[in-house]
């Protein structure tokens, strides 16, 4: 169906289901990131073996995601995110009754199970967000982007009353996953309507083939840079406020409520830079704060300087991630194909980054650890040029990338 046979109302639903669907999946991630002390102190864990509980999230993440590129294009966005938020769903609780009862084990298989629900619900959405947005004619993913960190505040606010509370992590984390189970299946189905290839017919774009492009896969680049940079305050600026500043839960909470709401802001308003300044010349801007930001958390000179740098970290990582989407989604030809390449190399920060962090963490304190982010960000900047908007053909549609 082209966009002229798509009345604007039924444009607008799909616009307002995608930004419900990145709204649900910001909590469901983050509805228990903000208490991570608590998870990691249930399970009596140190820092370097929380690390490597967090990897069961992250590689089951990335190891997902080269399959999510073939099943969106297979089944459509919104098969494909039903059944990534069931899988999230069922993660949710295996975390939660494994806080519950102490076991390491059942927490992982958890975490395995939520990261695999995650790629994929992740790499449907943005899809389905693109094509919304090349139908609307407008910039509207980092908007999309601020509907997921919406979802965080969410989560980090619904978080840090329940700390204040007394709140078991356990019982947190069962509610979040029956919100994510009750919000989702009703609004996937205000997507655009998809009409699967017919039968024998091979797709524009293969797997190995969008390997093969150089421009894909310096976009994954700059998603690893900015997403390691996200990555890391997700993971552990929380801890961080916790052991590095001797604050309690309920400040580590706060921090990271500051953080994602500064990602928020910088996703909803981002879109107004873009179109003026380009992606290229945002992307450079956004890293500068992210940098400053990240120097004003680790210096220790007091908890109201690591805030405010916790703000300006957040407004920093921002935009990174919804560039690097919409720019790998310029083909919607090929969108799906690379767009799961992309971020199979941007999710490698959040393979990387959770136990690289701890490791260093135990002979550097975390602190020190986060400074590692500077060369993320690095590695971003370098591959910036390549977010510039494919050139497009006579009837409007992006050219595939030379090889």
């Amino acid at each position: 169906m082209t966009a002229t046979e798509l009345d604007r109302p039924r444009l607008d639903r799909a616009r307002i289901a995608v930004g419900f669907t990145f709204a649900t999946n910001g909590l469901a991630y983050a509805g228990w990131l903000a208490r991570a002390p608590a998870v990691r102190d249930g399970l009596e864990l140190s820092a370097a073996g929380f690390g490597l509980l967090l990897l069961c999230l992250s590689a089951a993440a990335i190891a997902a995601i080269p399959l999510a590129g073939p099943l969106v294009q297979r089944v459509g966005p919104a098969r494909a995110v039903l059944l990534g938020s069931t899988s999230m769903v069922v993660g949710l609780t295996g975390l939660a009754t494994g806080t519950l009862l102490g076991s390491v084990p059942l927490a992982g298989v958890g975490l395995v199970l939520a990261g695999m629900g995650n790629s994929t619900w992740d790499v449907a959405m943005n899809v389905e967000g693109a094509d919304v947005e090349r139908r609307l004619g407008r910039t509207i993913m980092p908007r999309f982007h601020a509907g997921f960190s919406l979802g965080t505040v969410l989560g980090a606010a619904f978080s840090a009353v329940a700390a204040a509370a007394g709140l078991p992590i356990w019982a947190q984390l069962y509610i979040t996953a029956a919100l994510a189970a009750a919000v989702t299946a009703p609004t996937v189905r205000h997507f655009l309507p998809y009409r699967p290839l017919p039968a024998g017919q091979k797709p524009a774009m293969s797997v190995r083939r969008a390997w093969r492009e150089p421009r894909t896969v310096l976009i994954g680049l700059v998603m690893l840079g900015f997403g390691f940079t996200e990555g890391t305050a997700n993971d552990w600026l929380a801890i961080g406020l916790v052991d590095g500043y001797g604050a309690g839960d309920t400040v580590g909470a706060i921090a990271f409520a500051v953080f994602v709401t500064a990602m928020t802001l910088g996703r909803l308003f981002g879109g107004y830079a873009i179109e003026r300044w380009g992606r290229v010349a945002t992307l450079r801007v956004t890293a500068a704060s992210a940098a400053v930001g990240l120097l004003l958390v680790v210096t220790e000179v007091g908890v109201p300087v690591a805030i405010a740098g916790a703000l300006l970290w957040g407004a920093g990582a921002s935009l990174g991630f919804p560039i690097g989407m919409s720019s790998a989604a310029d083909d919607p030809a090929r969108a799906a194909i690379r767009v799961s390449v992309a971020g199979s190399i941007g999710y490698g920060a959040f393979l990387a980054g959770p136990p690289l962090i701890g490791l260093l963490a135990e002979h550097l304190g975390v602190l020190r650890a986060m400074l590692c982010v500077f060369g993320a960000l690095a590695i971003g900047l370098i591959a910036s040029g390549a977010t510039r908007p494919l050139p497009a053909e006579p009837d409007g549609v992006a050219r595939a990338a030379k090889q």
